[in-house]
């Protein structure tokens, strides 16, 4: 699965040792996932790979899951998988596609376990919501098409369900979930945008 690391997340940056500490941490956390899955998985292993105390890492995570959901984390993608070509109607409905092909896939699935398994729902916004922001922004704000709806709506119509599927059933979802949502929402606020009354509007930058 392809992605990037997500260089959103709040908080300082580590510079220096603390980051050759962070970066050695996350690798072994990948690199014991890989050979013996996540389940089972301690700080006192992690910390013998990585070459650091346990106590390191408690002072920086406090715990395995935080850990794991922080690696995760910083694996989200928070590009945009597709170059918008100006079309809502195209653009919309190819991305959300990409994205269930992403995030159903089982790696997808284990990275969304992952980042939920450190999140307490304190925080101002799932990780899972921040990462698809700017790609939805920026396919917005490219379309030639009008726009008379904010970020959060397409998360509310397309994303949400999606994720909400994944992590709360079992069932195998349709392959054309996502993008039927896309398609659905376009074509509602392109109709509402055409009526009496409508106008364009800009879609805010999150």
């Amino acid at each position: 699965m392809s992605e990037i690391r997500n260089t959103s997340r709040s908080g300082p940056r580590p510079g220096g040792r603390s980051l050759r500490v962070q970066e050695a941490v996350h690798a072994a956390v990948v690199a014991l996932i890989e050979e013996f899955g996540r389940e089972g998985l301690t700080v006192p292993q992690v910390a013998a790979r990585a070459g650091v105390t346990p106590s390191t890492i408690y002072r920086r995570w406090s715990d395995i899951a935080t850990l794991i959901s922080d690696v995760a984390q910083r694996n989200l993608r928070t590009d945009c998988p597709l170059k918008p070509c100006g079309r809502l109607s195209d653009d919309l409905p190819a991305w959300a596609e990409m994205y269930q092909d992403e995030m159903d896939s089982t790696p997808g699935r284990a990275m969304v376990r992952d980042v939920l398994r450190g999140w307490d729902g304190m925080q101002k916004a799932c990780p899972l919501l921040d990462a698809v922001r700017p790609s939805i922004a920026l396919i917005c704000d490219a379309s030639s098409e009008p726009v008379n709806f904010d970020v959060e709506a397409v998360i509310d119509a397309v994303v949400a369900p999606l994720l909400t599927r994944m992590i709360f059933t079992d069932a195998p979802l349709a392959s054309t979930l996502a993008r039927d949502a896309a398609v659905a929402f376009v074509e509602q606020h392109l109709s509402n945008a055409s009526g009496p009354g409508r106008g364009q509007q800009s879609v805010p930058r999150k």
